[in-house]
């Protein structure tokens, strides 16, 4: 199913912010984080997840958190890669939440990065808050609004981009977003991404995905956190594309290409990531226009 020019999707965006917090609270528990991010209300929402993942990570071995470690850590791996190899300078983090990335990139790399952070308006105040009452802001490295269902207008993607240095590479993430939303919706967003990117000498994408491994012996158990989060979230947790070729296929219909699949299980011994003895439920993709 593909969307029209004119697809505009009913969706609460504003629940995604909920999760973000207990995404936050993840990364400053694992030493990823900032004590500038540090949120009490992060800490509440990890504390009611707790016991269904210590159930998940009794029965199956592996837990939500597992793989919010899995994607961050790779992405974070990635990100590394394409400022230090491939020249990228223009980092924007869509759906940022609580993430660190932006002020421990800027604190590593300095002025020789320009980090665009964007959220919703009520989470980007909110990170906005935090990292200016540090220090943590400059020209650049700003925290902006934007909602990705926007078409047109100051919160679209065309605004974000009207920000940047066209002459320059640009990478953009979204951790955390992806499957929110349904396949369509987030197709849609997909392919107005890839229209802005193509404006650009280089144009980069990271994201994570969960796909629908129907075959996988945590499948029940991915099925059961996945209505945890809906809850947590009043809304949907759906799973998009059966296995790796389909997730390719998928993003190049977008407008992608030089498409990578990352399964976490193959930095095992270049990252310090826990060793599972089952196959992970998420992938890293790595697309360029």
């Amino acid at each position: 199913m593909s969307p029209s020019a004119n697809f505009t999707p009913e969706v609460d965006t504003s629940r995604i912010s909920i999760s973000a917090l207990y995404t936050g609270h993840v990364w400053f528990r694992h030493g990823l984080s900032l004590p500038e991010l540090y949120s009490f209300k992060g800490k509440l929402s990890y504390g009611a997840l707790a016991p269904v993942n210590a159930l998940i990570r009794a029965v199956a071995g592996a837990d939500i958190e597992t793989f919010l470690l899995e994607r961050h850590v790779i992405i974070d791996e990635l990100l590394t890669r394409a400022i230090e190899e491939q020249g990228v300078g223009q980092i924007v983090e869509i759906a940022a939440g609580m993430s660190p990335r932006g002020a421990c990139f800027m604190r590593k790399y300095g002025d020789s990065l320009r980090y665009i952070e964007a959220d919703l308006p009520d989470m980007a105040a909110r990170k906005r808050r935090y990292l200016s009452q540090h220090g943590l802001l400059s020209d650049q490295h700003q925290v902006t609004e934007c909602n990705i269902l926007a078409q047109e207008g100051a919160d679209s993607l065309s605004a974000l981009f009207s920000r940047l240095d066209t002459s320059k590479p640009v990478l953009v993430i979204t951790e955390g977003l992806v499957n929110y939303f349904e396949l369509p919706v987030i197709t849609d967003f997909w392919k107005r991404l890839a229209d802005n990117l193509v404006t650009f000498p280089k144009g980069m994408y990271l994201t994570e995905i969960y796909p629908d491994l129907q075959e996988h012996p945590l499948y029940r158990w991915v099925q059961f956190a996945q209505k945890v989060v809906g809850l947590l979230t009043r809304g949907g947790y759906p799973l998009h594309y059966r296995d790796d070729q389909e997730i390719e296929t998928g993003f190049s219909d977008c407008g992608f290409s030089d498409i990578k699949v990352h399964n976490p299980a193959s930095y095992y011994d270049s990252l310090p990531l826990k060793r599972l003895d089952i196959p992970s439920a998420v992938r890293i993709v790595e697309a360029a226009v």
